[in-house]
């Protein structure tokens, strides 16, 4: 008995192994040394193996099972095309692509990997399209605990992670990991686990593709010291001020001109140029007034040497910026439009540094379209400007309602309160840049608010009206205010360690101009730092983050260059957040 056992044992081995020849044989083998909590599932996802294949070729697994330090032997096969075909019919489904989808959460509700999928259907490599029907493998058993769902984040345990480096990352506590992870508690936390947590958990890092992932940092690449000669034009307009009187002085650098406008933007790089050199980066700045004239203009570029100089930041005005873009002498130097929300012209090494209002607005349209319910009850407000978004949305929201605002730039409080119901969420999408309309629709929509009645307020463009002191900003957060912007304010209730530093540097807390300057001088000498020219950073570079600014550089027509980055913010109460989303 004994004898036909251990025969039987034999031939069936040699049978499999023969047959895994038959099918793919290893090329080589590796070592892997396990370590504490590791498992057999761990090892075989971490070499993109199954468990019958470890198996197969350490037989002392079956024997003993997986101890701490054992040595055991990877099979390294060579790496075969995956395609469709490989699949039987019968195990394949297809699915069609939901608004929501990104590759990864497809892969991931399904157990298996993007490049997977990929091969599956290599359509995918251009992106997905909503509707869109791809292949997918059966599975018999769907692992409920696997899919995404949109009321919580993913995160992908990193090399030596433990709970403690976690919370110190996330700020989620072990307890909070376990309840919404069992597998925690049977395999513990392991190198490449994806993580579900609470939507509230994001500690410093970005969503992209559904996972929380790390923010790029060019600080931390710095390496050895540099020098970075950049040219600042702004139209300082000093000429104009009367410094023998007082008073006159006084009373322009009191008011918001191009005087104070410039003055802050500078104090910002001034700021920058000196926590840089904290870096061993030294900043050689050459500041000149345009006096917002083109002739002063051309005397400033006949002085730039295009040869020493790494880059123009300016000018302010984007008429004026058009103008230097379009010189030949500094047509291959990089050319940074800093501080306007108009667009310039995209010339060779042109670099539009605002996110476009456009592009702003078209990521608001998605976000609608993907967030709003055709059964909500969606009130479109937009003056005679705005028509043409106006029919944008109506083609969304089919049932929408329009309610066109009186000539005097207000709605009737009677026609508002019999258009909003309570049996339905209201969702209010206003498109104006008239700030007594939209003083006028967060107020009225603000008081129509009850237990029982909820407003909503969105637009797809936000433009610096919004910023007058006037308009209430409990109103906006009464309404859960929701848009894209190219910056997020910092909270005006609570000084960051930047803000303390610039007060204490200059006496005041710095405005949206000083900060912009800050954190756009920041971040082109980090560039260049890091790739050694500004054109050849946005190849490599991804999406970058300072005080109230993002940058993530996509390189259009003529070599130019437009900044990508965007928030998706909302108010509440008297603040403004980010929806992580």
């Amino acid at each position: 008995m004994r004898f036909f056992l251990i025969f039987f044992t034999f031939l069936t081995t040699s049978l499999s192994f023969l047959s895994s020849q038959e099918k793919n044989q290893p090329e080589t083998f590796i070592s892997h040394k396990v370590k504490k909590k590791e498992t057999l599932y761990s090892i075989s996802r971490l070499y993109d193996l199954n468990i019958e294949q470890v198996m197969e070729y350490n037989p002392i697994l079956s024997r003993r099972g997986l101890r701490k330090r054992m040595i055991l032997k990877i099979p390294v096969f060579k790496k075969k095309e995956l395609v469709s075909e490989e699949i039987p019919d019968h195990k394949i489904i297809i699915y069609k692509v939901k608004p929501k989808d990104t590759k990864w959460r497809i892969a991931y509700n399904n157990n298996i990997t993007i490049q997977e999928l990929e091969k599956m259907n290599p359509v995918l490599k251009k992106g997905l399209k909503i509707d869109q029907k791809i292949k997918i493998p059966k599975s018999d058993k769907m692992n409920l605990s696997n899919l995404i769902d949109s009321n919580f984040n993913y995160y992908t345990v990193k090399q030596g992670e433990g709970y403690y480096r976690i919370q110190k990352k996330l700020g989620v506590s072990k307890k909070i990991l376990d309840s919404l992870n069992p597998i925690l508690l049977e395999q513990g936390l392991l190198n490449g686990m994806v993580l579900k947590l609470p939507l509230a958990y994001t500690g410093d890092l970005k969503i992209k593709n559904d996972l929380l992932v790390e923010k790029t940092s060019l600080i931390d690449s710095i390496n050895g010291n540099s020098e970075i000669n950049i040219s600042v034009l702004l139209p300082f307009r000093a000429s104009e001020i009367q410094f023998d009187s007082i008073d006159e002085t006084r009373k322009i650098l009191s008011e918001r001109n191009l005087h104070t406008i410039s003055s802050d933007f500078y104090s910002g790089i001034i700021l920058a140029s000196e926590d840089l050199s904290k870096y061993g980066i030294s900043s050689k700045l050459s500041i000149y007034d345009t006096e917002n004239r083109k002739s002063k203009i051309d005397k400033i570029l006949n002085e730039i040497n295009p040869d020493s100089c790494q880059i123009i930041i300016g000018p302010l005005i984007p008429d004026n910026f058009n103008y230097i873009s379009s010189k030949e002498r500094i047509f291959d130097l990089p050319k940074v439009a800093p501080l306007s929300t108009r667009d310039v012209v995209i010339r060779n090494s042109v670099y539009q540094s605002v996110t476009p209002k456009e592009l702003l607005r078209n990521k608001m349209i998605d976000y609608l379209d993907k967030n709003l319910d055709q059964d909500d009850n969606i009130v479109i407000v937009a003056d005679s400007i705005n028509r043409d978004i106006e029919y944008i949305l109506k083609d969304i929201f089919p049932s929408s309602i329009i309610l066109r605002p009186e000539k005097n730039g207000y709605l009737l409080p009677e026609l508002v309160d019999s258009l909003l119901v309570d049996s339905l969420p209201n969702k209010i999408i206003l498109e104006s840049d008239n700030f007594s309309l939209i003083s006028s629709v967060s107020a009225q929509m603000s008081a129509q608010i009850s237990d029982l009645r909820k407003v909503e307020l969105f637009t797809t463009y936000r433009g610096n009206v919004y910023e007058n002191e006037n308009l209430s900003r409990k109103h906006l957060g009464d309404l859960n205010f929701t848009f894209t912007s190219g910056h997020h304010p910092l909270s005006k209730f609570e000084f960051n360690a930047f803000q303390e530093r610039y007060i204490k540097f200059f006496g005041k807390p710095p405005n949206r101009e000083a900060i912009r300057a800050y954190d756009l001088t920041l971040d082109l000498v980090l560039r260049i730092v890091y790739a050694g020219k500004l054109n050849s950073s946005a190849e490599n570079i991804e999406e970058t983050e300072y005080q109230e600014n993002r940058f993530w550089y996509k390189k259009i027509e003529k070599n130019g260059f437009v900044n990508t980055a965007f928030y998706l913010l909302r108010h509440k109460e008297y603040d403004i957040y980010e929806i992580k989303k």
